[in-house]
């Protein structure tokens, strides 16, 4: 089986949150990390942004990312949302196993 780290941007906390907890409760993932006060610097419709936003770090099973990236589309805000999936090629044997117990 193979397991996957996405990274989404979200543009507070508690838009987070609730994209977290929806992927958590619906087994989409297994743990959604939320990093607040980061700062992202990006090209958007022929301007530079420079805007506060939080981080997710979401564990998940590989097969369930184009489900996952759907449902985060339908919640965010965001036109194009970031959402990087990239493969985990080693990890804890019994933080896997759990992984896999939790998702879909």
């Amino acid at each position: 089986m193979d397991y996957m780290v996405i990274f989404i941007t979200a543009p507070n906390e508690e838009e987070a949150v609730k994209i977290a907890k929806t992927l958590v409760e619906e087994k989409l993932a297994g743990c959604v990390n939320i990093i607040k006060n980061i700062r992202s610097i990006y090209s958007w419709q022929d301007k530079i942004e420079d805007e506060p936003e939080v981080l997710m770090i979401v564990k998940t099973r590989s097969e369930l990312f184009e489900e996952l990236e759907k449902r985060v589309k339908s919640l965010h805000s965001y036109t194009v949302p970031e959402i990087i999936g990239l493969k985990i090629k080693k990890g804890s044997e019994s933080y896997l196993n759990w992984l896999s117990e939790v998702t879909k």
